[in-house]
């Protein structure tokens, strides 16, 4: 490295240009061999320094989302699950109703992709440079109530709940909850109400959801009416995708489960 590269290098690392920094040299030969004009070098080498920020802040994001695996929603298997209404999915992956501040509800039995289309959209969101978390509703609750005990439950709530602009809330129905516990989970419905999406899933139909918040008919009924005011209810039929082998080997017998109402 030249005396030239050396001050180059230095500019370049006091104002955080680290991909100008490891790419202009190559990016100077390519120019020179194909006589590119100053302003065609310049763009060059700004597109290597934004594709590299972008990059970084994707996988800052999808770090941050703390999803349990990466689902891609075209890995997901249409023609399994065809009760799963294709076009509103792929309708969802334009990411407007982020935007427009609506939530996604899906509902089906165990099995049928729900949490796969959940993360697949979560997933697309991070890539669009859109804030998101995943949590599971157990993990959430006992989250909330770690922060109550510590007297910092708005601080957590703030940094950690309200702050994405996607907010994923998997599992919801698997565990009864108590009357706290009910309570807190209602506060995070109602603090994102209108300001921030939720995607929710649930193996429940909404009429059995005051058994899961602690028998509040009230409570849960002041959350649905949020919930599903600016909402996509998806609501997928069929069997278990994990199962499917063991039930053509005949291991099981087919599910007999419907569909929420």
């Amino acid at each position: 490295m030249n005396v030239q590269d050396e001050r180059i290098h230095s500019v370049c690392q006091s104002l955080s240009l680290n991909a100008i920094a490891e790419h202009y040299p190559a990016l100077a030969h390519e120019a020179a061999e194909g006589d590119m004009s100053y302003t065609d070098f310049l763009e060059r080498c700004l597109k290597a320094e934004q594709h590299e920020r972008r990059t970084r802040s994707r996988a800052m994001l999808t770090k941050f989302a703390g999803f349990p695996v990466i689902k891609l929603l075209d890995d997901y298997d249409f023609k399994f699950a065809a009760g799963a209404p294709k076009k509103t999915v792929q309708a969802l992956q334009s990411m407007a109703f982020v935007e427009r501040k609506e939530n996604i509800i899906f509902l089906g039995p165990s099995g049928v992709g729900k949490t796969h289309l959940a993360i697949g959209l979560g997933y697309l969101a991070t890539q669009s440079g859109i804030k998101t978390r995943f949590i599971t509703a157990a993990d959430l609750v006992m989250q909330l109530e770690k922060a109550q005990l510590r007297g910092q439950l708005e601080s957590y709530m703030r940094r950690s709940l309200l702050g994405p602009s996607v907010l994923i809330i998997d599992e919801v129905g698997y565990l009864p909850l108590q009357g706290n516990q009910a309570n807190l989970f209602f506060q995070v419905i109602a603090k994102r109400y209108e300001r921030s999406s939720i995607i929710l899933t649930s193996n429940l139909s909404f009429g059995e959801w005051d058994n899961t918040f602690a028998g509040n008919t009230a409570l849960t009924a002041a959350m649905l009416d949020r919930l599903l005011h600016h909402a996509h209810v998806v609501q997928i039929k069929g069997d278990s995708y994990r199962l499917k082998d063991k039930k053509k080997a005949g291991v099981l017998m087919p599910s007999t489960e419907t569909v929420p109402d």
